[in-house]
């Protein structure tokens, strides 16, 4: 793993409780998540589709080393919140990203959070099934 120094441009990511930050430095492409290769960090091919969609989209995939560290939630979670984060950053290094980005839907932050559970029920919506006798 190369040594990361200099100055970066940093994105914050968010889904549901998974807050991940991005950090580009100028580089080589290298892409790093909780001091792991992107590729054994995130194992689900859904979700290595989902961390490299704004790189693709952008054509930025050999211009950044990326350092990753994302926190809560499960590992789909985590991969959106790298998204929206590296999403966010790429915007901050070029600002004409941002219209490609938008279009694509990864500037977007996804607001759906499991919905708390209600007193009286078994869950956030499930009762007690009714019987009449």
């Amino acid at each position: 793993m190369a040594e990361l120094t200099g100055t970066y441009i940093e994105g914050i990511g968010r889904r549901k409780t998974a807050v991940a930050r991005v950090r580009l430095y100028a580089g080589t492409g290298e892409f790093v998540v909780n001091d792991k290769p992107y590729n054994q960090y995130f194992t689900r091919p859904m979700d290595l589709a989902l961390v490299q969609g704004p790189l693709n989209v952008a054509g930025a995939r050999e211009k950044f080393t990326i350092s990753v560290k994302v926190l809560g939630g499960g590992p789909t979670g985590q991969a959106d919140a790298v998204r929206h984060g590296l999403a966010r950053a790429l915007v901050k290094s070029d600002e004409s990203l941002h219209s490609m980005l938008r279009k694509s839907g990864f500037m977007t932050r996804d607001a759906r959070v499991k919905e708390r559970k209600k007193p009286g029920l078994k869950r956030a919506r499930k009762a007690k099934q009714y019987t009449k006798r």
